[in-house]
Order: C-alpha cells, then sequence, then structure tokens
C-alpha cells in the first residue's frame, strides 16, 4: 500500500499567481497529505515540456527529509507524479524507491500503487524472452517495460500517429497481462499523464480539477481525496475499476473504461477499516462516517453481552488513532463515557506498516503512552480496527493492565484477518496472522483480553454500505488469479528476512 499523486495543467497556463514549478511543489505537499500511506521512502518526477527534460529526486525516509525546498524549485514543468513508499514488494533500499523512469518510447515516468501477483514470471519473460535488463526488484519497473512495449505495439509509434488509441491499447495489453491489485500513474515526455486502475479496482484512485481563470482546468490524481481536497481541487469521481485515462499537454481529458460491462468490482475492504485517511472519501463513500457505522455494529454485538452480564464496561477506549471515530460512535450508542487512555507519539510510524516484527514492536514501545488516572480500577473496551499478527494488541493490553486496568474487553471493527493479502498489504504469509487457524477464544487468551468481539461480514458490508469489495483477507475468496502466490509469498518472505537481518545489524552497530 502506497500513496500516488499526479498534477498537471495546460502548457499555457499564465495565471500571476503560478511560478513554473507548480506541479512538483503540488505534488509534495500533496505527499504530506499522504505520508500515513506509505513511509518507507518518497519521490517526485516532474517533466518540463519547454527543455524536453525529466526532473527527479528521491530517497529513503519521510517526505519532509527526502526534499529540500532547492531540489523542488529545480523540479520545474507543468507535469509532476509523487510516491509515498510502503514496501510490500521489493527491498527497502534506493535502487526500489518510486518514481521510475526510461527513455523510450517519448520518455516515460511511472508511479503506482499495489503489486503484481505475477511478477516474477513477468519478469522472466523480460529478461528471458525480450532481453531486458531489470535494474531494481521493485514489481513497477516490470509494470513500466511491458507498458512501454504495448505504447511501441513491438514496433514504434511515431510522433504524429500518437493517440489516445494507442493509450487504451496499451492499457488493454497491461490488463490482459498483469494480474494484482494497481492505481498507476505516468507521464509521458511531450504528451501528457496517463493513469489506470486494476480492473476489479482493488487499489484506490480518485480524480479532481481545478478550474483557472482562463476556462481551462488543471487535473489531480491521487490515493485519496484527502491529497486534492488540501490542494483545493474539487472532487470529480473515483477512477473506475479497468479504466484508462490520458490528460494531454493542452488540458483535455480522456477516458475509456476497457473492462465487460457486468463486471464486479472489488475495492480493498481495509481502505475504509484502517488505511485512508478518516477524512478522505474512497468510492463515493466517506471514510469517518463508515468508521461511525463500524463502531455503531460493534456497538450492537458489546450492548448485547453487556445485556447479558457477559460483559462489564466503565468506559469506551480508542487504540489511537484509526479507531478513535469508531470508539466515539461505539460510546455514544451504549452511553458509555468515550476516555482517552492512551496518547500517541506521533513522531512514531505507524507500526503495522512497519516492514519487520522487530521494528513493529520497537514501535509499539514508543508510541504509545498511558494515562493512568483514566486507566486504573477501569473496564476498559478497548477498540481497535483490526488485529493483524497479534503483537501489538497483546503489548497494549499489558501495559493497560500494568496500569491498573480492572478487565479490558477487546472491540474490533473488523472481522478476522485469516488469509493472505496479494494486492498491496504486507501480510502475503497467511501464517503471519493471528487468526489464521485460531479459534476467537484463543486469540483471546493470546493477546491477554478477557474478551473479543469482532466484526462479521455482513456488518462490514452493512457498515461500509457496499455488496462488492474485496475480502480475501478475510474469506479467502480473491478476485484474480492466485496461481502464483506462493512463489510471490516465498521471495516476499525472503526480502523481508535480508531487510531484517540488515535492521538488527544496525542495532548491534549502534549498541558497539
Amino acid at each position: 500500500m502506497c500513496g500516488v499523486i499526479g498534477i498537471i495543467g495546460p502548457e499555457n497556463n499564465t495565471e500571476s499567481n503560478q511560478v513554473p514549478h507548480y506541479a512538483a511543489l503540488e505534488a509534495y505537499q500533496a505527499m504530506l497529505t499522504l505520508q500515513h500511506r506509505g513511509q518507507d521512502a518518497a519521490g517526485i518526477l516532474s517533466f518540463d515540456n519547454s527543455c524536453s527534460m525529466f526532473f527527479s529526486e528521491k530517497d529513503l525516509g519521510l517526505v519532509s527529509s527526502v526534499f529540500e525546498q532547492s531540489a523542488i524549485e529545480n523540479m520545474t514543468g507543468n507535469m509532476a507524479i509523487g510516491h509515498t513508499r510502503y514496501a510490500t514488494n521489493g527491498g527497502n533500499n534506493r535502487r526500489d524507491v518510486q518514481p521510475m523512469v526510461m527513455g523510450a518510447p517519448f520518455g516515460l515516468g511511472m508511479v503506482h500503487n499495489g503489486n503484481l501477483l505475477n511478477h516474477f514470471s513477468l519478469a522472466k519473460k523480460l529478461t528471458h524472452d525480450m532481453k531486458r535488463q531489470l535494474l531494481s526488484a521493485n514489481d513497477l519497473e516490470v509494470l513500466l517495460h511491458f507498458w512501454s512495449h504495448y505504447l511501441l505495439d513491438g514496433e514504434g509509434v511515431k510522433e504524429d500517429s500518437f493517440s489516445f488509441d494507442n493509450i487504451k491499447k496499451a492499457a488493454k495489453s497491461i490488463f490482459d497481462t498483469v494480474n494484482g491489485g494497481y492505481a498507476v500513474i505516468g507521464l509521458i515526455a511531450g504528451e501528457g499523464m496517463v493513469a489506470f486502475r486494476d480492473p476489479k479496482g482493488i487499489r484506490p484512485l480518485s480524480i479532481g480539477r481545478l478550474k483557472l481563470e482562463d476556462g481551462g482546468y488543471k487535473y489531480c490524481l491521487c490515493s485519496e481525496t484527502v491529497a486534492m481536497n488540501y490542494l483545493g481541487y474539487e472532487y470529480m469521481r473515483s477512477v473506475a475499476p479497468g479504466e484508462v485515462i490520458f490528460i494531454d499537454l493542452q488540458g483535455k481529458l480522456h477516458s475509456a473504461i476497457l473492462t465487460e460491462p457486468d463486471a464486479k468490482a472489488a475495492p480493498c475492504m481495509f481502505e475504509w477499516v484502517y488505511f485512508s485517511a478518516a477524512e478522505s472519501v474512497v468510492e463515493d463513500k466517506s471514510v469517518y462516517t463508515a468508521r461511525l457505522d463500524l463502531g455503531n455494529q460493534l456497538a450492537k454485538k458489546a450492548k448485547i453481552l453487556i445485556d447479558n452480564g457477559k460483559i462489564d464496561v466503565d468506559v469506551v477506549m480508542p487504540v489511537p488513532d484509526t479507531s478513535r471515530t469508531s470508539a466515539i460512535s461505539i460510546a455514544d450508542y451504549l452511553d458509555l463515557p468515550y476516555r482517552e487512555g492512551l496518547i500517541k507519539n506521533r513522531y512514531v510510524q505507524r507500526s503495522f506498516i512497519l516492514n519487520t516484527q522487530e521494528k513493529r514492536e520497537k514501535a509499539v514501545e514508543l508510541k504509545l503512552s498511558p494515562i493512568r488516572s483514566e486507566i486504573e480500577g477501569k473496564n476498559i473496551l478497548l477498540v481497535d480496527d483490526s488485529v493483524v499478527r497479534g503483537t501489538t494488541s497483546k503489548r497494549i493490553i499489558s501495559l493497560l493492565m500494568r496500569n491498573g486496568a480492572k478487565h479490558v474487553t477487546l472491540g474490533i471493527t473488523c472481522p478476522p484477518l485469516r488469509y493472505a493479502c496479494y494486492y498491496g498489504i504486507d501480510f502475503p504469509n497467511g501464517e503471519e496472522l493471528i487468526a489464521n487457524e485460531r479459534t476467537i477464544e484463543e486469540i483471546s487468551d493470546w493477546v491477554g483480553a478477557d474478551r473479543l468481539i469482532y466484526l462479521d461480514e455482513t456488518d462490514l458490508k452493512q457498515a461500509i454500505g457496499k455488496e462488492d469489495m474485496c475480502m480475501a483477507c478475510l474469506n479467502n475468496e480473491y478476485p484474480t488469479d492466485i496461481k502464483e502466490a506462493s512463489e510471490f509469498a516465498a521471495k516476499r518472505k525472503i526480502t523481508k528476512d535480508n531487510d531484517n537481518i540488515s535492521f538488527l545489524g544496525e542495532i548491534r552497530k549502534c549498541a558497539s
């Protein structure tokens, strides 16, 4: 799961309050609002048609630490793409940082959010059959090579023959070749910006626009609407599953949906449950509203247990920050006090998206500080959005008990995560999941809760308001072919193990 952003304005933009590098600057500003989607690395690529040059800056680290003002000012041009990285494929090193760029045809740059499930077979085809040398372990590079191949159609596109039909043909070939969940934004030097979304719409992508004084428009494509809202763009809609969009240098938008009319979409349910910012809209559904409704569904289950004397609750307490919205609605529904018993250190990364178990455990110790006066002697209904590997929940409950909690009931605004995800969330091995082949009682015992309350799939659908979603991690029903899943999971484990060895080496080096 990553954050992607694309900004393009008409080449002849003459607004007095605009400077030549506005696209890269806006991409940078938008990436600050998408930081929660990936904290491993960040990058921006712009193209300046006046000098026919790409400008790029990228590195490991947070957005604010990767870019300096002088770098942004030197990235001129009316179109730019940006990326915040959460590594779910490839290594945690600079060679795998996005955006990526290549010189032919025209000059192409690209960012994407998601995973190519058939990454390794496609990489083998590129190297063995097409004689292309890969320079990274990132599946975006594979996607970029196939995009360039299909755009050339194996023969070459003459300058005077370039058209949206070329774009549609290339995108359709990508959809027929690439298996997985992906939302892509790309630059085509001298032509414009392209974007497309996988045929199931697993990964999110939205489009917005900003009207200029001359009546034209600038456009913004991004993972979450929080980015375009911050920049002042008007939200138009979600990019449809299997849709390709092309915006030319004159600001004209072209679009086509290349899937069958009756094709079922499968957007990832985890966007509403956990990943997206509360102020975003995903698939025209407010994330904040969805989380309020998830809380109401959980509150109904808790009330039955309270009325039957199965649990005793004095206060409702969230695990900050994602579950706060649901906890508020639970407290309202149950007519119980809402209390903040855990204060989050905002300078520590989201523990779930860290790429090794050691990093996650260290982050839990640093990121939450208890307020003993709100914990001691209380029967607490602790609310969280999910239990993934269980380590975070176990440590938080232990923290509450050490600070005097009487009893802790853990309420989860999601069903149990029992199966692997291959589409951009980093648990491709189901065995890593605490709910894999365990009962709810066994999970409750392991994390140290007096009782554990989960939602079920019906609750989830009612709260989000959608029947068709990707819930494979809940029910083992994958929206795409997964015959290459075993290889994908095995190679991802090797990469993560290598990253873990590097991390431990750094710890030992610091200790010595």
